[in-house]
Parts: structure tokens; C-alpha cells; sequence
């Protein structure tokens, strides 16, 4: 945690109400995303219970199984959820055109389509939910023994993929809500609790006439505002669930079609009231977010995942395989390298785009603010072939500047403009003004006199920091022929198996 977020945090406590700790949005919301609150057994890692699944706020739909230990019933549920998932991705899909036959697969990036499906859950848990049910479904048959409907194992292979794309810190295809809040406000209590979607959002939008606090205390109540999922509260479990289930059994053994209709729809109605109080609260973190402006630099994320979802889309309507239950060495080194990556340009994106985002690299003393106090624009250096303009400009700022001189520097204002930190004057005293000389060494034009504009003025005030987030050429891996016997050396070609499908929770 920051020193900029300890500070929010400890505001929150004081005035009763979360602080903001950005200006901007920084993710990408979807006009019409398409939200999903899930309940599974407690005790098993991947049983169905229920979902609340829509994109219309006032129309969501409920899919419960009345026996979530019988296999027949889970997949229906998931035939039935892959029907609400695949019609919502279908939508997006049929704008995606058929990539070139002659064109050899991944020798060029497939033009994206103009938009791409957005899923929206209560919080990290549900991701790893979805995780596991795209796993037990992805490899299943539509033929022969145990066959499932033939949407289930497309929707196992699009849930995988979503659930894998949590793992790219820019993309926004799947976002568990807890996330994006606290990325964006800093409540008055702990992360853990944080990750109590109502509790959170008591403190971000408390009602009126509360204090962060006490909506917090009311929505941490699982009888006021049930858990929101996966998992449900153990006591409504005990107290109701199992009295629901047993008069499905019996209603089921009997025979009778009418208690057997009477329980079930006993139990749709017990299951919304558990997911209702959850969904509306996804709606209102949608529409607190939505006040955020967004971040300059999230549209050129947004076609990052746009792009990803149109080779899916493509890779799947070529009959590709789905994805292995395990990665090789030398993809999974790959994929590490590219995650480190794109983490790393995040961060400075982010940085670039949200005056408090950069604020809290200024405390660390990657960044510094100040005005400029003396420039020399005419100044050129002659030590090479032709002389080439490198202004100089002095900078009085208040922070304490601990970068080292020679390092390369960049202003999120002028953001195409590169200077070279010369020097760096202490101040007399402690607390006192720190004087800081730059050299700009880029952004100023091709010719002998700089552009007009692109040197900094007098009195400009101007962030610096040492953040960049530059193209790296990525690490060299072997060929997949060529992986080393200490990783297992080169790995057979993956053919889906029956064994694939098989797993002791599905």
C-alpha cells in the first residue's frame, strides 16, 4: 500500500465516506456489459448452484440446479448458461470477419472488431469459479457416454479464455467489480473487507443519513445483504438450502409432479433472494464508474482486447483445439515474459494519464513537480558530426529528487519529449527548493532550430518522472523443439483426450 493510499484511507475513517484515489476511469466499460452473479455449493469447488446472468438491469435471468451433486443436472445448467454467455459473445462474434486461408496463422494481427463482449462479476472469487467451470466443461463430448448439449464445452472454452484474460492487467473483458473499486477509492477499512462487495460500495455511496461505517455494519448483516458469491452464508445454507433440496428429493422419489413443482419453485425463489441484493449492487458499481471520465490511454487497451477477442473468435471458428489443461515450458515463459510486460506499461499509462496516479511516484521519489525557473533554447552541441540542438532547462521544484543524473526522463505533458537529467542542486536547508537541470534530447523537430512550442517556458509548471513505457524487445526463447531436458524437453503435440474431461470435483 502507498503512502498516498494509507493517507485515503485514513481520510476515509475521518469523514465517514471513501476518498477517491484516482481522477480518471482506467478501465474500459462496455455500454451493455453483460453481468454475472453466481452461487455454488460450499464445500465443493466447482458445483453450480445458481446465476443471476443478464445485460438488461431490470430483466436478469435465473438458472438454478436443484440437485448440484446430480451430473445430468449441471449440464443442463451450463447448457443453459452457455444459450444466455454464446447469444451475448454471438452478437459481438458476427462482426468479426473470416480471416485470409492463404494468410499463414499468426503471421498478422487480425484488423479487430469494432467492440468486444464485456463480462462484469461481484469479485475475484466468481473469476475463479468461472476458471474451474470453463476447465470441467471445455473438453466435454457431445457424443458417446456422458454426452453433454454442444453449446457446454464452447461456453468451457470462451469462460477459460475470459478467465485467463484476468490475468493481462490491461485487459477489460472480464472484471470482478471489488477490483475496479478498489483500484479506483480507498475505503476506511481493511482490503479483506473490501472484498465484501457491500460493504465496499457502503463506504464509496453510503445512503443518506449513514457514514461509511455503519452502511458497511448493515451490509456485512448476511441476512440484510447475503454474501455475493460464490459461495453462500453457511447459516442460510443449513437453516434453508438443505430444507430446499430435501423436499426436492422427496417431491423427486414420490413421484408427485406438483410438490415437485411447488419445492422447485420454492427454491428459485430462495436463490433470487440470496443473488437480487447482489446484482443491484453490481448495477451501482457500474453506475459510480460510469461518472469517472475515462483515462486517455484505456481505448488503446480496449483494441488490445479487442484484437485478442477477434483471433479467439477466429482460432475457434477454424476448429482450433481447445486450451491445454497445462501450458508447455516454453509457452508459459513466453506468456510470463508478455504479462511482466504489459503490467509494466500499465503502470506508467496509468501514471501518465491520472495527476494522482503520478503523485504517489512522487512520495517515492520517481517523479517530481516544479516550475520552470531559467531556459538556454539556443544551446547546441557540436561534439558530433553536425551540431544538433539540445536546449537546457532549470526546474525549482519542492520535492525531494533521488533520481540519478544521466537517467532519461519524461513529462506526461509533453509525453513525446525525451531530456536527460544533468544535474541536481540540494537545497540549502531542509525543506528548502531543490533546482533541477534538464537537457531535452528528442521532441523538438528534425531541424537546427527547435519547433516553436516544444521547448518549456518560463514559469511552466512540468512533471518529470524516471516511468517510461517504451517498446522492450522480448526475451529469447527456444523453439518448442528445441526446450531444454531440464524442462522436460521438447513437448508432444497436444491431442484432446477423454482423460482431458475427467477431474475428481466435475
Amino acid at each position: 500500500m502507498s503512502q498516498l493510499s494509507s493517507l485515503a484511507r485514513l481520510l476515509a475513517v475521518e469523514t465517514g465516506r471513501a476518498q477517491p484515489v484516482r481522477t480518471v476511469r482506467h478501465v474500459h466499460l462496455s455500454d451493455r456489459p453483460l453481468v454475472l452473479v453466481t452461487a455454488q455449493l460450499a464445500g465443493e469447488a466447482c458445483a453450480p448452484l445458481a446465476v443471476l446472468a443478464g445485460d438488461d438491469r431490470a430483466r436478469p435471468r435465473l438458472l438454478v440446479v436443484y440437485e448440484p451433486r446430480n451430473r445430468t443436472q449441471r449440464f443442463t445448467w451450463a447448457a443453459d448458461l452457455a444459450e444466455i454467455v454464446l447469444g451475448y459473445l454471438d452478437r459481438y462474434a458476427v462482426e468479426v470477419k473470416d480471416q485470409d486461408p492463404d494468410i499463414e496463422p499468426g503471421a498478422a494481427k487480425p484488423e479487430p472488431a469494432p467492440d468486444a463482449p464485456q463480462l462484469l462479476v461481484p469479485n475475484p472469487q466468481t473469476v475463479g469459479f468461472l476458471r474451474l467451470l470453463g476447465r470441467s466443461t471445455r473438453f466435454r463430448k457431445t457424443a458417446g457416454e456422458y454426452a453433454v448439449p454442444e453449446a457446454v464445452p464452447l461456453l468451457g472454452r470462451w469462460l477459460t479464455y475470459y478467465s485467463e484474460r484476468t490475468e493481462v492487467t490491461p485487459s477489460a473483458l472480464l472484471l470482478p467489480l471489488t477490483a475496479v473499486l478498489t483500484d479506483h477509492w480507498a475505503s476506511g477499512q481493511s482490503a479483506t473487507e473490501d472484498a465484501n462487495l457491500g460493504a465496499l460500495l457502503g463506504w464509496i455511496d453510503p445512503p443518506d443519513g449513514h457514514t461509511g461505517q455503519q452502511a458497511a455494519r448493515i451490509a456485512e448483516d448476511p441476512v440484510r445483504c447475503p454474501p455475493a458469491g460464490p459461495v453462500t452464508d453457511p447459516a442460510w445454507d443449513n437453516d434453508v438450502l438443505v430444507h430446499l433440496t430435501a423436499a426436492i428429493r422427496d417431491a423427486t422419489a414420490s413421484g408427485d409432479g406438483a410438490a415437485l413443482a411447488r419445492a422447485q419453485a420454492a427454491m428459485d425463489g430462495a436463490l433470487r433472494s440470496q443473488l437480487q441484493p447482489t446484482w443491484e449492487l453490481m448495477w451501482q458499481g457500474i453506475d459510480l464508474l460510469r461518472e469517472l471520465p475515462e483515462a486517455a490511454s484505456v481505448p488503446r487497451r480496449w483494441e488490445g482486447d479487442r484484437r485478442s477477442f477477434t483471433s479467439t473468435v477466429q482460432w475457434f471458428r477454424q476448429g482450433g483445439a481447445p486450451q491445454p489443461r497445462r501450458d508447455s515450458a516454453v509457452s508459459a515463459a513466453r506468456r510470463l515474459a508478455r504479462l511482466e510486460r504489459e503490467q509494466q506499461q500499465m503502470v506508467v499509462q496509468c501514471a501518465f494519464d491520472d495527476p494522482l496516479v503520478l503523485a504517489e511516484y512522487r512520495l517515492t521519489g520517481e517523479a517530481f513537480a516544479g516550475q520552470v525557473t531559467w531556459t538556454d533554447p539556443a544551446r547546441l552541441d557540436d561534439s558530433g558530426s553536425r551540431a544538433v540542438p539540445r536546449p537546457l532547462i532549470t526546474m525549482a521544484t519542492e520535492d525531494e529528487v533521488i533520481i540519478e543524473t544521466g537517467a532519461e526522463l519524461k513529462s506526461p505533458a509533453r509525453p513525446g519529449q525525451k531530456v536527460i537529467l544533468k544535474e541536481v542542486l540540494p537545497p540549502e536547508s531542509p525543506g528548502g527548493t531543490t533546482y533541477v537541470t534538464l537537457e531535452l534530447i528528442s521532441g523538438m523537430g528534425h531541424g537546427r532550430t527547435p519547433r516553436p512550442g516544444s521547448i518549456p517556458e518560463f514559469g511552466e509548471e512540468l512533471t518529470y518522472t524516471s516511468l517510461s513505457d517504451e517498446f522492450q524487445r522480448p526475451p529469447q526463447f527456444p523453439e518448442r523443439e528445441e526446450t531444454p531436458w531440464t524442462h522436460g524437453g521438447p513437448p508432444v503435440d497436444y491431442v484432446p483426450t477423454d482423460d482431458d474431461a475427467r477431474e475428481d470435483w466435475s
